[in-house]
């Protein structure tokens, strides 16, 4: 082994250590420091709940804005885990139902078993709901519990004042647990209504957990697809308030039935101008998770 290692140099001296070249002390700031919004942006930021304008240090996003992104993602997370109560639809004045989904788990791995219901809710649709109705609203949990118990109750009572209003009659008062959008087809067809309407909490996004859509679809059926559907999103208090959305459902639901048809061949131009029409809205204040930092 030793005439080995002389062979491969082993016995030889070991270099000289080279000299350390000089290191340029590190400058006082390493990154630029946070430039301020423009005019534009700030004025722009009063307008929505989007962060706009929310700058940089560097290369990076500055330690407040990514703590109010990891908050409201958490606040995302709590919506889409949330499960509406058992009793909630009863205790709410609604006659509840559910979809052939068993647990939240199933729900949120089985789209297509949240679109159907339940064999025993089907019976309670057929024995408890009135039938023939002009619109058919039913009040679901989706993807976000939390604003169906927030706001739910609320929508549904200011679009049936809405359509009543309009001389639509609406059906009996329902409210579904582990429902997907494609449940108001099987919901509206079993009490023959013209339009079905479902209110559910809508896919939670950043300071948006507690939003609300509605889709409303012109004869209900089982084998409808989206292409058959009008929604309306983002119903929330920062958003369509619930007053303004329920206008705004009852006038869709009254041009589906004049026109007999909705979705893509629904002519939306002739529903005039609602609520105050396209106008800009009132300023609106984004929520702060964290504490410290400048609001953005």
């Amino acid at each position: 082994m030793d005439a080995l290692r002389d062979e491969l140099g082993s016995s030889d001296p070991l270099p000289p250590v080279p000299a350390m070249p000089p290191i340029p002390a590190p400058p006082a700031r390493v990154y630029s420091p946070r430039p301020e919004r423009s005019a534009f942006a700030a004025q722009a930021a009063h307008h929505t709940t989007a962060l706009v304008g929310i700058g940089h240090v560097g290369t990076r996003y500055a330690t407040d804005v990514v703590l109010q992104f990891q908050a409201e993602l958490a606040v995302a997370h709590a919506a889409v885990g949330a499960e509406l109560p058992e009793g909630w639809a009863a205790d709410n004045g609604f006659v509840g139902v559910c979809s052939r989904v068993t647990s939240h788990r199933e729900f949120l791995l089985r789209p297509d078993l949240g679109r159907r219901l339940s064999d025993t809710s089907l019976e309670t649709v057929r024995s408890r709901c009135d039938k023939n109705v002009d619109v058919q609203i039913i009040v679901a949990d989706g993807l976000s519990a939390v604003a169906c118990m927030q706001t739910g109750k609320a929508l549904h009572d200011a679009v049936v004042r809405a359509c009543s209003a309009r001389g639509l009659k609406t059906g009996t008062p329902i409210a579904a647990r582990f429902a997907r959008v494609w449940l108001e087809d099987e919901i509206g067809q079993e009490v023959n209504a013209k339009v079905a309407m479902i209110l559910l909490g809508e896919r939670p996004g950043l300071g948006t957990g507690d939003g609300l859509s509605a889709y409303v679809v012109y004869a209900p059926k089982l084998g409808n697809t989206d292409g058959d559907r009008n929604m309306i999103s983002n119903i929330h208090l920062r958003g369509i308030i619930p007053d303004d959305a329920a206008e705004r459902l009852a006038a869709l639901a009254s041009a589906m039935i004049e026109q007999r048809s909705s979705g893509v061949t629904l002519d939306l131009g002739r529903l005039g101008e609602v609520s105050g029409g396209r106008g800009y809205r009132a300023p609106q204040v984004r929520q702060r998770l964290v504490a410290g930092g400048e609001p953005t």
